[in-house]
Order: C-alpha cells, then structure tokens, then sequence
C-alpha cells in the first residue's frame, strides 16, 4: 500500500492470521432455533405471540397476622421477529468504552487473530450476558439432563457484528488515533484493526458545558458544537440522528452515554421538574440543562431509545415525563460492570445467611479517563452516589437484622432512613495503572452471639474491557424491547397491543443505579434483576421462568 496513505490508519498491513480460527461461540450466528410447542405460544412469519400469567400476592397485616391473598393476571406478549437495522450513537465515542467497543467489534466482524506474550488470541464476546450465558430451558425426557441456552437464543436479537457505529465526542481524535490513545487493547489487535477504526472517521462534534465535567477535561475539547443556545444545540443533535439513520438505512438508532461522568443537575421547580418546563428551560439556555440531559431529549424527540451510561442524574423528572409522554424508551444508570457488581452479589450473600454486614467500605485507583475525570469532587459525588445505594434493598428486606425506617420519624433523621451499614467510598485517580483498575472492599458483620467477621476481597480488572460488553447487552435490549408489545389477555379483553412502559428496568443487571419507574422500588440485588430478565423473556415466547424446584427429584 502507497506510503503516500501514511497517518490515515489505512496503510496497516492486514492481518495474516485473519480466519486462521473458527468463530468464537460468543460471536457464531445460530439462526432462531427455539420453537415452543404449546397453545400458550403462536407464530406468524412476523409475530411471536405468547400467553402469560403473572401470579403475585397481596399481603395484609392484621394484628400481627399476615394476610395473603394469591392474585394472578393473564397477559400477552407479540414480539416482532423481524430484528431491526440498528446504529449504535455513543455520547463519547472516541472515550475508552467508545473506541474499545468499536475495535472489538470489529475484530469479531472480521475474525481478526492476533497474538499476545500468552500466545494466539481470538476475538469474542466474553462478559456479554446475552453473548456469553446461558439459560435453563427444561429437560432432555430422555436424559433427565437440564437443557441450556444463550440468552440471546431466547428471541431474535441483534447480532453485535451487525451494529452501525457512531456517535459524537468533544475530541476530534479519529477513532484509530482514539483507540491508540486509550491504550486498551493488545498492540497487535490495534495494528491490525487500525484500517478498519480509521474508516469509522472521526466523532461528530459534541456538545461541551464546562461547568458540568471536570476542568481537566478542557484539553481534549477541541470537537464542540458553537455557540451557547441550549435549544439549537438541541435541533442539532436531533439533525446528526436524523442523518446518521438516514445515510445507514437504519430501522432504529440507540443512543447511548458512555462520556464522562457530570456533576449532579439541580432539580429546580419551573425547569426541570416538567417536561414543559425542561422544554422552555431549553429554549431560554438555563444553566442547570446538563449535556446528557440535552442528548437524551434529542432521542426522546426522534423516537428512539437513550441509554445513561454514567451516573449523573441525566434523567430528571421532566426527561421521564417526556419520554411517557412520547412513549420513547430511556434507561440508566451507570454501567455495573466490576467492584458494585460484586458487591450487590456479596453484600446479598451475607444478609440472606443471616449474617449483619456492619460496615462496607470500597476503595478503587485507576489511571484512565473516566478516573482523571471523577478525581475532581462534583462529578465524584455523582459516582459516590450510584454506589453507595446498591445495598439499599437487601438491608430492607431484612427487618431481623436491620431495624426499619420508622413512620413519622423527621426527614433526613437515622430513624427515618432505617438501620443500615456504614458504607463508605473512595475513587483515587493514578496514572500509571491506566485501564487497569484496583478495587478494594472490606466486609466488616456480626455473626453469632456478638462475634465479628471481616472479609477482604481484592480486585484487579481492564475497567473498559468489562464494560464494553455492557455497552452490547444495553443497547442489544433497548433495540429487542421496542418490538415487544403487551396487553391483558382474557375472554372479555378487547385491548390493543401497547408498547412496555418507557423506562426500561429491565436493563437494571447492567447498571449500578436502576432507572425505574416512579413509585415503585429499586431492585439491586443482582440474582433478583437476572431473574426478571430471564422470566420476562421465557414469557414472551410463552414459558414459565426458572424454577430450582425440581419437583421431579424430591417425590415418588
């Protein structure tokens, strides 16, 4: 290839050992294999339509009795087969998530191998729950054997190979250039992968409000959308959309914020607290419009779904008030991909074994972006926040142990909040280990008869190489849940199908602080938020979730 190409990334020599390896079973197509044989499921050639029956209880306490009342509601499901053409926009694209995530998926597109100090590597989707596990779907009448499959099997689902990137970021790095800079992945994959990012170009201009992400930042912000008028940057951000799913042929665009953390936006009433109101807050540029704010507006407005990445409170309650009122589907926050997923798993084990977790403190130090971002302190308090509160509903669920928030108690009181453990944590920004992020929890409980029991545990991960998968799952989901339809079901029902609720919390397993849906209760246990999932899509092609039962084994 001509040196006259140098500097464009394209002049990368290819790979020789492109192909030299099968597919990773991570990455392979499998078609749609799974046909459920009973009257509670029914296909069309363009249709899924199951039955389903949510069965629940309504607990009263009378006098110290509880009173249960079993209630059950029949339902169906119609899930479109057709899988659409989706882009994926990210808000920080050429970031650490943004350009890892491209370069992996384009490895995988291409099969690219390369090798490492260890030997040769293949590309895959490992840490990909969709990609990369599995579910029980019953039982071989033969064997007795449990019969298991990928998730991603249960319904069509978009491939990841068949994602169409793009996205905007306040750096104007070329996304090769961007990926070299991230110094993430293996320097051979980068080599090899370089031609491919370089004809990704470079990131759409962001939006850039200095007051809400760290001042050290200003360097790389040399990709900004002109001017101050919050609500033309708004029809701008709302054209790139328009254009970037025109030119593709997209059939959906999924927009995602994987840019840095913000510092928490006021909610003031009058501006934000409405979607009228965060309208005209718009149009009169008011200070406290956040960028991410701003980005997932301008999905809401095209239709299509907007996925929080990060911890700010992007999702005030005027952002939720338009999203149900345009029936656009948005879901949030803050990838969950290493220390605070451990911690909701650990943090569970200890109270359902009766064990009181007295104290929890979490310490972390990496190197990267997002790190040299969260070490100014507002946009770490919007991380302390997201998590700090992943322990909340395992303490409440166990009033043995913990005593209960007491009705009447003053606002902002302990009595108010309930018994809890302390929780303390810290995030250090240090350079030298870059990607490469330490996290440290110490598990300080009461066990029997006033004993004491501490738990360390020690964590070294590539935070971007655990988080990217998340990426995937998220946007993967958001695509598969706007071709889901529900109604009532019954003799007498007349319902038309209608989409799910706009605030999608099912996405919660990927996320540290769950958007969900005003009024109702955040679920961080993490075995609780996968159950849901698995459950909700069995029902949608008219099986009952997992039962650990195993009736069969236990009777004559």
């Amino acid at each position: 290839m001509s040196s006259a190409t140098n500097g464009t990334g394209a002049n990368t020599p290819e790979s020789q050992l492109e192909s030299v390896l099968p597919i990773h079973p991570t990455a392979a197509r499998r078609g749609n294999p799974i046909v459920v044989q009973s009257d509670l499921t029914s296909y069309s050639n363009d249709h899924i339509v199951s039955k389903f029956t949510n069965r629940g209880a309504d607990v009263s306490v009378v006098e110290g009795q509880y009173i249960v009342t079993p209630t059950s509601v029949d339902y169906e499901f119609q899930t479109a087969r057709k899988v659409s053409k989706t882009g994926l926009m990210m808000i920080g694209w050429g970031g650490n998530n943004g350009s890892t995530l491209s370069a992996t998926i384009l490895a995988n597109r291409h099969n690219i191998i390369w090798r490492t100090k260890g030997g040769v590597q293949q590309p895959n989707y490992i840490g990909s729950l969709l990609r990369a596990s599995t579910v029980r779907l019953g039982t071989d009448p033969s064997t007795g054997k449990d019969i298991y499959v990928p998730i991603s099997d249960v319904l069509p689902m978009v491939h990841p190979n068949d994602l169409v990137l793009g996205g905007w970021d306040i750096s104007g790095a070329r996304m090769d250039e961007a990926m070299k800079r991230a110094q993430v992945l293996d320097y051979d994959l980068q080599r090899q992968v370089a031609p491919y990012m370089a004809e990704l170009g470079a990131p759409l201009p962001s939006i850039y409000y200095p007051d809400f992400i760290a001042a050290n930042q200003e360097a790389r912000a040399d990709n900004v959308v002109p001017g101050t008028d919050k609500n033309a940057h708004l029809e701008h951000l709302r054209a790139d959309i328009r254009r970037f799913k025109a030119q593709h042929a997209l059939d959906r665009v999924v927009v995602f914020w994987t840019a840095n953390t913000e510092r928490y936006s006021e909610i003031i009433t009058g501006v934000n607290d409405t979607a009228d109101n965060l309208l005209a807050a718009i149009k009169a540029s008011h200070p406290e419009v956040s960028p991410s704010t701003l980005f997932a507006v301008a999905a809401i407005l095209e239709g299509e779904p907007f996925v929080n990445g990060a911890p700010q409170n992007t999702f005030v309650p005027g952002v939720i008030e338009l999203a149900e009122r345009t029936r656009s589907f948005i879901g949030g926050d803050d990838l969950k991909s290493g220390q605070t997923k451990l911690k909701s798993v650990f943090a569970e084990f200890l109270v359902n074994a009766g064990i009181k977790p007295l104290s929890i403190a979490s310490y972390n130090h990496l190197g990267n972006n997002d790190g040299h971002n969260l070490s100014a302190e507002p946009q770490f308090k919007s991380k302390e926040i997201s998590k700090s509160s992943v322990v909340d509903d395992m303490v409440a669920a166990n009033h043995l142990l913990y005593t209960p928030a007491q009705a009447g108690a003053p606002k902002g009181s302990k009595a108010a909040k309930g018994e809890h453990p302390d929780h303390i944590v810290v995030i250090k920004y240090v350079p030298a280990v870059g990607d490469s992020k330490r996290a440290i929890d110490e598990y300080y409980s009461e066990i029997f008869c006033g004993g004491r029991s501490t738990i360390n545990i020690f964590n070294e991960c590539e935070d971007s190489l655990l988080a990217t998968p998340l990426i995937l799952d998220l946007a993967i989901l958001a695509e598969l849940l706007t071709r889901i339809k529900y109604r009532t079901a019954g003799p007498a029902s007349k319902a038309e199908f209608a989409p799910l609720y706009p605030v999608l919390s099912l996405l919660s397993y990927m996320l540290k602080a769950p958007l969900v849906k005003p009024g109702t209760d955040v679920v961080n246990s993490l075995n609780r938020q996968r159950n849901a999932l698995e459950t909700f899509l069995k029902a949608c092609i008219g099986l009952e979730g997992s039962s650990d039962l195993l009736l069969e084994t236990r009777i004559w």
